[in-house]
């Protein structure tokens, strides 16, 4: 078994990196060189002024990647973890020591497609991560001794398809997107058992799911309203890209309706992940980069590193737009800021 892994013990100390090796995982005491201005800023209303300087600057922080997803900042030793998905690895990347190895491999099975790795990352109350995993097809939770626990892999006792995205409530309820990814077949893959690609509510103290949506083609990246009344849902599907809003009532989901359609558009890149900042405007991963939106879904621009991105975390003190964009790592300095799990 070739394994690096790198575990935290809780949010506030950081245990030993047993093995890592290999690009791009080769650390050092130093960070690596940053490339600066990679990127532009497409703006089409002036309130984005007010949220991305117009002096922004882009920057590139690691390369060499398969297809990089499910960034994540990880508060108490105050460093980003991201996905390789098709890469089947997790990194680390602080401002410190650069980039190093978390977990390599995700998934040790034997694979008929690339994307078995972990896509989007979470961490709980307790500092540990969470993975939506594609090849293991499970919600699995990184303990404080390094073991893996699997959270759920099961819908009324049929396996899920691949999770894909995650977002806290303050109910303490973790809700969960599970489109076909992660199968070599899609959703004419002889191994799928469900037979529609849902969104889900995880209770991870007693392990009850519940379905929550089932009619979304292909639900991905989603996030809370900062008032959490309203859920965002990217649809990822190449015949129906759009985001989805619906309202939130007693922690359950309705009234599905379009916040935004991109359809018309021809950039590459589909409706992925995305975060919602405390004032409620929405950082979403779309065609040609991250499109932001306020709350009544004005496009006001869009961030456009040299690379589309396909997801985005809030970073350092809640201020920097981390995205990771298919071989790469970027970031970007805002003057607005999100809320860190």
């Amino acid at each position: 078994m070739n394994k690096s892994f790198f575990f935290l013990a809780n949010p506030l100390m950081a245990l030993v990196l047993v093995a890592c090796g290999g690009d791009p995982t080769d650390s050092s005491s130093e960070a690596p060189g940053i490339a600066n201005n990679a990127g532009t800023v497409e703006r089409l209303d002036s309130r984005i002024d007010a949220l991305v300087p117009v002096d922004a600057n882009i920057q590139k922080l690691a390369g060499g990647f398969t297809f990089t997803e499910g960034p994540v900042w990880h508060r108490g030793p105050g460093h980003l973890m991201f996905s390789d998905v098709r890469g089947n690895a997790i990194y680390i990347w602080d401002e410190a020591e650069g980039l190093r190895t978390f977990i390599d491999p995700v998934y040790e099975g034997d694979a008929l497609h690339p994307s078995v790795g972990s896509n989007g990352l979470n961490i709980d109350m307790e500092g540990r991560l969470l993975l939506m995993e594609h090849g293991n097809r499970q919600v699995s939770r990184i303990e404080s001794d390094g073991s893996r626990t699997v959270l759920v892999d099961r819908y009324r006792g049929m396996r899920l398809n691949s999770p894909n995205d995650s977002a806290w409530h303050s109910n303490g309820w973790l809700y969960f997107t599970d489109p076909s990814y992660g199968l070599a077949g899609l959703e004419n893959d002889p191994a799928r058992e469900l037979n529609y690609n849902g969104i889900y509510r995880l209770n991870p103290a007693s392990g009850e799911i519940q379905l929550l949506e089932r009619n979304q083609t292909r639900p991905n990246g989603l996030a809370f309203s900062a008032d959490e009344q309203t859920l965002y849902v990217a649809n990822s599907d190449a015949e129906n890209k759009v985001w989805y809003a619906y309202d939130v009532v007693t922690g359950l989901i309705g009234n599905p309706r379009v916040f935004f359609d991109v359809n018309d558009q021809t950039g590459e890149g589909a409706a992925d992940g995305m975060k919602v900042d405390t004032d409620g405007n929405i950082f979403a991963t779309g065609p040609g980069g991250v499109w932001i939106f306020t709350p009544d879904g004005t496009h006001l621009g869009t961030i456009k590193p040299d690379e589309v991105p396909a997801n985005v975390a809030w970073g350092d003190d809640g201020s920097t737009l981390y995205m990771t964009a298919r071989t790469g790592l970027y970031r970007v300095k805002l003057t607005t800021r999100g809320a860190i799990p």
